[in-house]
């Protein structure tokens, strides 16, 4: 079993901690602002831990892992394009992964909610959650971009 897959596997187990989003979503100035009422308006239970908690959805629970058709990922929070097809890989974990993100599509900050740092990536746009980039991914860039299904949409090409 490989690093990723314990991970992915260590973190589906235990739900409660996965589910339970520690934070909150990127603060700052951002071209789309709602309130928090509106936030949760327009999106479920789950899709509001995750956006705007900084929660993680089940490892293995989204269709778009295994989502391979050419098209672009968009920010279910404001519809910004923000992942290509073109840069998306199965990385065994459980959630969909890309070794690189849309130019000008996401901003990162450090997370230091698990035992060790992590660099967290948001949509530039709505500060939305997406998930965390980790240095393991394929070639060229060597990154592994794991987002969490329910902050993207798939617009088919």
């Amino acid at each position: 079993m490989n690093r990723r897959r314990f991970f992915a596997l260590a973190l589906g187990a235990g739900g409660a901690l996965t589910l339970a989003g520690r934070g909150v979503a990127a603060s700052g100035d951002f071209e789309v602002t709602r309130t928090e009422a509106e936030w949760k308006a327009m999106l479920s239970d789950l899709e509001y831990k995750v956006m705007r908690e900084e929660a993680t959805e089940p490892a293995f629970s989204s269709p778009l892992d295994k989502q391979y058709s050419d098209g672009v990922y968009h920010c279910r929070g404001c519809d910004l394009a923000v992942y290509s097809s073109e840069h998306k890989y199965d990385s065994e974990t459980g959630w969909p992964s890309f070794w690189k993100s849309l130019p000008d599509a996401i901003g990162t900050k450090r997370d230091f909610k698990l035992i060790y740092p992590r660099t967290e990536c948001h949509c530039r746009r709505c500060g939305s959650h997406l998930g965390h980039i980790f240095n393991d991914g394929p070639q060229p860039t060597g990154k592994r971009h794991c987002l969490n299904g329910v902050s993207l949409v798939f617009k088919p090409a």
